[in-house]
């Protein structure tokens, strides 16, 4: 006997009935609710880690603890963990047969529902784990996709959780044995006809187009939103963020834009945009964005690009990072992973460290960070600087010009004070010239007193 045979005949020996909270959610098409984690009840989860090569036991428990916080945020509670450590990969069970049923026994001592792994299993891994275990087994993908399931408020938002979904469960589709095995045949009938098995994976296929098709229409639709916005001349500054850093806080703070605000993973999934008035009176369009997570999948990233894109349009992004959480920078790290995968890495970006009233965490890391700030978005403390710092940025991002402007022109050098920057006036005996920063849409209405050259200032002598 191969020893791929012996491991299928303890699986086989190994696969227990399943009772009502042991669901196989991934068994069956559709499953029983469109949830990946029951929320009538609340499961006792089993979590599960690896690590590999360079051992580095610290960052696995604090992935841990993270998926902790996860698997919480979709409604279950945890009553173990359970750390590996391996070379590489067990191409059937992940953590190799030997553990599976360490776990199993672990799974049956303390009566748990699932069994949720902190990386991400192949759809035979998946499989293969579920027959050994008796329960279900899921992935820290499938948790993200059950939050924002949970979560998902608008009609875009629905649409690219669902699809996310449907591209998560397509590969891990699975039929009933002989009962589906075809719809029918015999002599003098069409043949077997499709297995039931692909009847349910088309079905799903035609939903995954008709949804990429509704959220295409609706990027479209946000394109000619963004086009208006810019018509109108105002700059855009977009918050990003790992998720509970307090993005969503700040934005009711600096706007009272009256988001939800809860301490938890994904509180809000869907973009806010509101008009903000800076110290130099300029008006800029204030977004919210979804929270990023380490391993974010990457099914959600492609659902959600329409929604992120609005990071690709930002002059500024305004990166809040949680001053409390216990590795900061690896939270930075993953914010920038996310950002480089839509393509707006390249966009400035302005540190925020926020919380600076629970830990001096945010303090610490602003000094070490240049250019960084540290605010407190539940009390207000460094908002005032935060604001100045990104009208300092956004004027920044603008090439400074030369005009000169005749005196009897008054209307233009008050003009100019509306428009932009004024980084220097001299008076001159031609008129008065002035250095400013100017936004582009505006530079062509001074053109006529743009120039290189100044004469000699009023009373030089020279």
């Amino acid at each position: 006997m191969t020893e791929n045979e012996q491991f299928e005949e303890d699986a086989d020996e190994a696969t227990i009935e399943i009772v009502d909270s042991h669901r196989g959610v991934f068994g069956d098409y559709g499953a029983t609710s469109s949830a990946l984690i029951d929320r009538t009840f609340r499961e006792r989860i089993i979590l599960v880690a690896v690590s590999f090569p360079p051992f580095d036991e610290p960052l696995t428990e604090e992935h841990l603890d993270e998926l902790s916080r996860l698997v919480d945020t979709a409604g279950a509670d945890e009553v173990a963990r359970f750390i590996q450590r391996r070379s590489a990969p067990d191409p059937a069970t992940f953590v190799g047969k030997g553990k599976v049923e360490e776990i199993k026994e672990l799974a049956i001592a303390l009566d748990c529902d699932t069994v949720v792994f902190d990386d991400e299993l192949s759809p035979a891994q998946q499989f293969n784990l579920e027959r050994i275990l008796g329960r279900t087994a899921l992935d820290r993908t499938a948790v993200i996709l059950d939050i924002f399931a949970q979560n998902a408020s608008s009609l875009e938002g629905k649409a690219q959780v669902e699809l996310a979904q449907l591209k998560y469960r397509l590969p891990r589709l699975r039929g009933k044995g002989k009962s589906l095995s075809q719809q029918g045949g015999g002599i003098g009938t069409r043949g077997p006809g499709e297995t039931q098995l692909e009847v349910d994976r088309r079905r799903l296929v035609r939903r995954i187009h008709k949804l990429e098709e509704q959220l295409r229409d609706i990027g479209t639709i946000r394109q000619t939103q963004r086009k208006a916005r810019h018509r109108g001349n105002l700059r855009g500054v977009v918050i990003v963020g790992y998720t509970n850093a307090g993005k969503s806080t700040l934005l009711n703070r600096l706007t009272d834009a009256g988001v939800l605000v809860e301490d938890r993973l994904f509180a809000t999934l869907d973009p806010t945009t509101r008009r903000m008035e800076l110290p130099g009176g300029e008006a800029v369009l204030l977004t919210d964005t979804v929270g990023f997570v380490r391993k974010l999948p990457h099914q959600l990233v492609e659902a959600f690009k329409s929604t992120l894109e609005v990071a690709n349009d930002a002059d500024l992004l305004v990166h809040v990072v949680d001053g409390s959480a216990v590795d900061p920078e690896a939270e930075i790290e993953a914010v920038h992973d996310v950002l480089s995968e839509i393509g707006a890495r390249d966009v400035p970006e302005l540190l925020v460290f926020n919380k600076s009233d629970s830990s001096e965490g945010a303090r610490f890391y602003a000094d070490k960070f240049e250019g960084s700030v540290a605010i407190s978005a539940h009390t207000g403390e460094g908002i005032e600087v935060l604001l100045e710092t990104i009208g300092d940025r956004l004027r920044s991002l603008l090439a400074p010009i030369d005009l000169l402007i005749p005196y009897d022109r008054g209307d233009a050098i008050a003009a100019v004070h509306r428009s932009g920057e004024v980084i220097s006036e001299t008076p001159l005996e031609a008129g008065m010239a002035i250095r400013a920063r100017i936004d582009a849409s505006e530079v062509a209405r001074f053109e006529e007193f743009a120039t290189a050259e100044r004469t000699t200032p009023i009373g030089s002598g020279t």
